[in-house]
This record gives C-alpha cells, structure tokens and sequence, in this order.
C-alpha cells in the first residue's frame, strides 16, 4: 500500500508541476495591444529579473556561509558506543 501512495504523490506532485507551468506561462515579449491602436506603438521588450534575481542569488550565498560558518565553529560531538 506505501508503494502505491508513493506513486499516486509523485504523480500527483508531477501533474500539478506540468499544470501549473502551462497556466504561469507568459506573453511572448512585444508592444501591448491596445483598443484603437492601428500603429505599432513599441513598448518593453520584456521583464527585467536583475533586482529579484540579485536579491535572491546575495540571500542564498548569505545562508550558505552562514551554515559554514556554524558548521566550523560547533566542537565535534565524539561518538558514544
């Protein structure tokens, strides 16, 4: 019985992956649309991802030292036979 609840959760963890991609997929990168516009108006190009991505990428390298750091600074626990 575990083995067929592990299936139907991987399963169900993949579906849920492959829905949710088809419906957060973005607008291809171009010139809004807008009611009456009969010329090309130009517009962005697409979303920048410097601001977020630079956050992230200094949290995670922050975290990662921080994790060294304790991991160095802890004695070694000897091993209890």
């Amino acid at each position: 019985m575990r083995t067929y609840m592990k299936a139907a959760h991987s399963l169900f963890a993949v579906s849920a992956m492959v829905c949710f991609s088809l419906v957060a997929s973005a607008d291809p990168p171009g010139p809004p649309v807008e009611h009456g516009a009969t010329t090309n108006q130009g517009g962005p190009a697409g979303a920048p991802i410097d601001g977020g991505l630079g956050i992230l990428l200094t949290m995670g390298a922050v975290y990662g030292i921080k994790k060294i750091y304790k991991a160095r600074k802890e004695p070694e626990e000897p091993l209890s036979q």
